[in-house]
């Protein structure tokens, strides 16, 4: 397993007392696998994706990521293990506007301490894999929603992460650009061999992931079958 969850719970405080988010939560996401997470706002998707990505650490519990487990590491240690084994989708692209689709990609090798021409070669590998090569030269205000978000995705992959989160992908998309965003992000969790955590509060895309899963009230109800 490239991510497990293990007995996760976590609260925030809320007056005198305290609000669970995530209720004893356990979750094994294979290499290669895609697992949705659905579910309406405020159930505890996006703090199950924060504590995840290791943004957040819980109250109890243990994640493991690649064989790695977050407990008693510094602020210091998470941030290198989400910088060489994380990659984060998140709901905005937030791409820079003066830097062109492949300078988006190459600044996130720049900062992993690569050199120029291999983050080159691999940042054109990845935007011919989303169906953006053409387009490498093209500042973010030259691309479509749909566009950016795909460079979103393969910004994410650049430092080839073993777990991919992503947070709702389509919410800003049409229905046929999130269908297409959907099958995207599943081709490339086989083609990368990720861990995939997609969280979403729209089923109509999820037929073909590994894994569907639910979020009602802080706790995770395993299996649901995809419909």
């Amino acid at each position: 397993m490239s991510l497990n969850l293990t007995d996760i719970t976590l609260t925030y405080p809320d007056g005198d007392t305290r609000l669970t988010a995530l209720d004893h939560v356990t979750l094994d996401v294979p290499r290669g696998s895609l697992t949705a997470v659905a579910g309406p706002s405020g159930s505890g998707k996006s703090s199950l994706l924060a504590v995840a990505a290791t943004l957040i650490s819980p109250d109890s519990g243990t994640v493991t990521v690649d064989g790695t487990s977050t407990a008693g590491l510094s602020r210091g240690e998470l941030a290198e293990l989400r910088r060489r084994k994380i990659g984060i989708v998140f709901q905005q692209p937030n791409l820079l506007p003066s830097l062109t689709a492949a300078e988006q990609l190459q600044v996130m090798a720049h900062i992993d301490g690569r050199r120029p021409r291999t983050a080159h070669s691999r940042a054109m590998e990845l935007l011919d894999a989303v169906g953006l090569a053409a387009q490498a030269g093209r500042r973010p205000h030259q691309l479509s929603g749909g566009q950016r978000q795909r460079v979103n995705i393969a910004r994410a992959l650049m430092n080839d992460p073993t777990v991919l989160l992503v947070d709702e992908p389509t919410s800003a998309l049409d229905h046929e650009r999130g269908a297409a965003v959907i099958g995207l992000i599943t081709r490339l969790t086989h083609q990368q061999a990720t861990a995939t955590v997609l969280v979403t509060h729209d089923r109509t895309h999820l037929t073909a992931v590994d894994q569907l899963a639910e979020v009602r009230d802080g706790r995770l109800h395993l299996p649901a079958a995809p419909r």
